[in-house]
Formats: C-alpha cells, structure tokens, sequence
C-alpha cells in the first residue's frame, strides 16, 4: 500500500484525532444509551462498533461515527414499544436487534443499489420540523432525570402529561447536578477550546457528586443494573422476530426510518467533512460502511448510529486525515468500557440530563426558525407541521405527511410556474415580447389564422387543468394550432392523456394541430399511445420555422 494514500500515512494526526474525538464520544454515548431502555452501555456498544465498522469500510476517511441524536430518538421509541409488545426487556431483545439490523441492511443495500445520491432530494423544511422535532423531544424526556426522577412513559406526549408531578419528585441535589452540568458545558469553551465542555463537565460534576452528594438522594447510570466491563454478548437470536407478521411489519417501519434518518444524517456529515478537507467522499460506499456498522452494533445490543458532525468535525481540526482516526476513536471507548465499566456506572443520571438538553438546545435549527418570515409560506407551514407532528404524534408520520406536503407545494410551484410561461396567441395578436425569434416570420406571413402554444417545462399532472383551460379558449375561426415544444423536457401520463384530450377537442373543430420541436422522451411517449402518427402524423411534427411555414403555407389556401 502507497505510504502517502495508505492507512498509516498519517499515524501521529489520525491518533490525535482519534483520541480527541473518542473523549468527546464517551459522554454523549453514555448519554444517547441512557436515553432508552437499554442503559448506558448500549451508547458505548454502538459507539464503539459503529465507529470501528464505518470507518474500514465507509466512504469518508475522516468520518467519526456513533449514536446520533435523531437515530437515539427514534431508537428508544421503537425500543419502548418493543417491550410494550413482548412483556419485558429481555423477552423484546430480539425484536429490538431485529429492528436494529434490519435498518443496517436496508442502509447498505442503499449504497450497493447507489441510491446515495437521492437523498438530497429530500426538502430543507421536512429536514429542519424533523431536526428541530427531534431536539424538543430531547428537551422534554429530559425534564424528570433533570430533577432526579424516572421518565414517565409515552415519550414526550407522556412527559407533558405528567408534569403535574414534578413537585412530588422534584430532587434538588438533581437539579443542581444538572444546572451546573450545562453551565460548564456553555461556560468553559469561554476559558479553552483546547479540551471537550462535555467531556470536563462529565468528569468534573461526576466526581463532585461522588464525594459531596448523598448516594442515596442522587439516581446513577448503574440505576438499571451494574455496567458490563467485558466483552459483549452476541444477539443471534433476533430472527425469531421476523416469524410474527404484525411484529415483522413494525420492525421493518423502524428499520426504514432509521436507516433513512441514518443516511440523512451520516451523507450530511460527509458533505461538512468534505468542505473542511477539500476531498471528495464516495456517498454509496459511505453507505454501506454505515450499514455494515449499524448490524455489528445491533448484533452486540448497540444503539445505532450515524456520522457524528461535531465529533468528525472535532476529529478533523486535530489532525485526523484517515481511516485509522475512526478505528482509534472506537478502540479508546472499549478499552474505557473493558478497564473503567465499573467507574461508569458512578455517572449521576443529572449529568447525562443536562448534557442532553444542551444537544437538543444546538439540534433545534434556530437558521430556519429565524428566517420563517422570509421563507415562503408552504415552506413555513411544512416545517412547523413535521415539528408538530415530531414532538406530539409519530415520528414515521411525522417525515411521510412532510415528504407529501412538500412534494405537493413543489408541484403546485412548478405548475404555476409552467402555466405562467406556456402561453397561447394569435400570431396575428402576439406581443412583441411574447414572440421568440424564429417565430417572426410566421407572424409576418400567417397573420392570425394561426395560434401557437408555447409549453415550458414538463408537462406533469399538476398543470393540466391549466392547460386544458387554455386550448378550450382556442377559437373555433382558428386553422391550425402549433404547439411549440422545444422546451419540454418531460411528459408524465396525466400530461400525455391531457394533450391527447386537447388534440381531440381541436380536430373536433376542424383545426389542424402541429408539433414543433418535440423532444425525444415526450415523442416516444406519444407514440406509445399512438397520438403520434394517428392523431398528429409524422409530416405534421416539425423542427424549424421555415418547413412549418412552407407546409401551413400550401394547407391554408
């Protein structure tokens, strides 16, 4: 292997790197394993799987992967459900493995189908009301811990239920822990940069807790049964999650969402890494590596995970160019995990709280929220609606009612767009600004017994009725309509049938119909249903001014 391009041709960059970017993942994978039923260690399973796996095999070298946010949201709701259905922890383990290894399957079949590239076409305002969503649920499941209590069920719909009951729970040791927690995290990047908020606030507030807080009055990490210190057990039992339809069909809706939130959020930290290193990442590959990753960590009952943007930014200013980054960012979390679970397991779950709501406060996108104003309208409406929805009914409704929202606006634009610039005159009656070059001639020669169509843009289902409206206005006194598309580049089959339909009503009055510079998709998709040659022939479709005028010239004698 090129020394120059080679895995270890960065070796004391990448090692720095690793080693920064790892300290600032142990707080947060501790964190986002918290957050759900399965505790701690699951953030520092999937942490340090994922970020191994990703970085062999993905597509951006610099790339730091792990738990994400967005991922653990959704991760702990499917979880939360899966005991729901299966009675307990470990009867649910399967469906929650299957659930997790299913998303890496369908995110690596992602890349080697190379659909990497489409997930750009997802619109900014479902992005942000899911991102912004994402960070109040954050917010809100976090208020019980913040002040020493266990987290009512139902999510943050429950948590705003029962927030009647926080003067009965509240613990102000918790609160305390807490608040001082997050003012460290805000505070100490004021002092230096040089080390992690989170990581110093961990330690710093854990340990001060430790020796000046009452243990009995403070809940800890260890709260849900002691932190492992060996090796992962193996879940290879989780096929018998697929025999159960009912349970195979949810597993399979989690695992889509994850895996497309996956993709989202690890191909959006590519694109930042690029910015940063001027290089290019392969999105496909990316994929696949994330995929591959994400099963490694459900196999071992880790949380799945994305590309980390703060981590792999973090990662990158510390010198890591490489592979060998991620690969030592994940080995720095086992051997955490295998020589200090026991020291883990200390963490007060006020820490945990307050470093949390300092990632919902940064995940919410206060760019978009401040410029609603700015936005158009039905870009306002969808982000606050999947926000709504997000926080307060379902987060797979939440992206779906999003995607149609969004792809109806879009269509609704691009039809108000398409009619705006498809007009129709008499030659005779065209303005001066209306006539396109080659056009002029015709007007001189033909006067008005002509009316020409000009069509730009596709021809789709959201302009018919438009265009339908607009040949009926054709007088019947007209002899020929040409219709002018130069500047279609596509003509799905509500836009095929409406020009059949339009072309029919003409010849019913007896007005001769011509094509003027039909496209190679548009006329193939006419002649699938013969609209070419029977309703318009060959010699009547036509690609220049000068054969249009001499054939108009002879037929309207």
């Amino acid at each position: 292997m090129d020394n120059k391009t080679g895995f270890f041709s960065n070796i004391k960059g990448d090692f720095f790197g690793g080693i920064t970017a790892g300290i600032v993942a142990l707080p947060l994978a501790l964190a986002f394993g918290e957050q759900t039923e399965l505790g701690a260690v699951a953030g520092l399973y999937g942490a340090i799987a994922l970020g191994i796996v990703a970085a062999l095999l993905g597509g951006t070298k610099t790339q730091i992967s792990g738990p994400t946010a967005p991922m653990t949201v959704v991760a702990a709701v499917m979880i939360t459900e899966a005991i729901d259905i299966a009675g307990s922890l470990g009867a649910a383990m399967p469906i929650i493995v299957a659930s997790f290894v299913l998303a890496g399957v369908i995110q690596a079949a992602l890349g080697l189908f190379k659909l990497g590239r489409y997930i750009k076409y997802i619109p900014y305002p479902v992005v942000s009301g899911f991102m912004s969503g994402i960070g109040v649920i954050i917010i809100i499941t976090q208020l019980f811990p913040f002040i020493g209590a266990e987290s009512p069920s139902g999510g943050a719909f429950g948590t705003l239920m029962s927030v009647h009951l926080i003067p009965e729970v509240i613990n102000y040791y918790s609160i305390g822990i807490a608040i001082i927690t997050v003012a460290i995290i805000y505070l100490f990047p004021r002092i230096t940069k040089k080390l992690p908020a989170t990581l110093v606030a961990l330690l710093l507030v854990s340990i001060a807790a430790y020796y000046l807080a009452p243990s009995d009055l403070v809940m800890k990490i260890n709260s849900k049964g002691p932190i492992p210190t060996g090796l992962p057990d193996l879940h290879l039992d989780f096929y018998k999650a697929f025999l159960k339809w009912k349970v195979f069909i949810r597993i399979f809706e989690y695992a889509f969402t994850l895996a497309a939130l996956g993709a989202i959020d690890s191909l959006l930290t590519s694109v930042v890494a690029d910015n940063i290193t001027k290089t290019k990442h392969d999105s496909n590959r990316e994929l696949i590596g994330q995929g591959v990753g994400n099963m490694f960590a459900g196999l071992i009952g880790g949380l799945p995970g994305a590309g980390a943007t703060m981590r792999t930014v973090i990662n990158i200013n510390s010198g890591g160019k490489g592979r060998l980054s991620g690969v030592i960012a994940g080995l720095l979390l086992a051997a955490i995990l295998l020589g200090l679970g026991t020291l883990v397991g200390h963490i007060p779950n006020a820490v945990l709280a307050g470093i949390l709501v300092t990632v919902g406060i940064g995940i919410i996108d206060y760019k978009g929220i401040k410029h609603i104003k700015s936005i158009p309208r039905s870009d306002a409406v969808i982000m606050f609606i999947v926000l709504g929805l997000t926080v307060f009914v379902d987060l797979l409704v939440a992206v779906g009612v999003g995607m149609v929202l969004a792809t109806f606006a879009f269509m609704v634009k691009a039809a108000d767009i398409a009619e705006g610039r498809s007009k129709v005159h008499s030659l005779k009656d065209f303005k001066e600004e209306d006539i396109w070059e080659d056009e002029k001639d015709l007007v001189e020669h033909l006067g008005d017994k002509v009316y020409v169509k000009h069509i730009e843009g596709p021809l789709f289902f959201g302009m018919i009725s438009g265009f339908q409206e607009i040949i009926k206005s054709i007088p019947e006194t007209v002899k020929a309509v040409i219709i002018r598309m130069d500047k279609v580049p596509y003509v799905d089959q509500s836009g095929l049938y409406a020009m059949e339909e339009a072309i029919l009503d003409l010849k019913r009055k007896g007005i001769k119909v011509l094509l003027w510079g039909i496209g190679t998709q548009p006329k193939d998709m006419f002649e699938r249903i013969d609209i070419i040659p029977d309703l318009v022939s060959n010699e009547e479709c036509f690609y220049s001014a000068d054969d249009i005028e001499n054939y108009l010239q002879k037929e309207l004698v």
